[in-house]
């Protein structure tokens, strides 16, 4: 799993998959997988949306929700009570 790679072989010690990641695993399933085949097709359709997030999202969130064309509001509240990121 996507969450296996990154905590055992990549060393990441938060396994959250980010949005880009989802969408990029979402994209390889629906090839062999007809609801995912549907849910990949209507990707377009959510532009013009808003999406909102109990918690404050990761720039890397952010950014995938804006190219998609959607717009994003959060609670002030950050995922986790860490607020800085080790550096590998």
């Amino acid at each position: 799993s996507v969450h296996n790679l990154k905590v055992n072989n990549l060393g990441y010690k938060n396994p959250r998959m980010h949005l880009d990641e989802m969408l990029i695993a979402l994209s390889i399933i629906a090839r062999t997988d007809e609801n995912a085949a549907k849910a990949f097709a209507m990707l377009p359709k959510l532009r013009g949306c808003d999406v909102h997030s109990s918690v404050i999202l990761s720039p890397v969130d952010e950014g995938v929700y804006k190219k998609l064309g959607m717009s994003t509001s959060s609670e002030p509240e950050h995922q986790t009570k860490c607020l800085f990121h080790e550096s590998f």
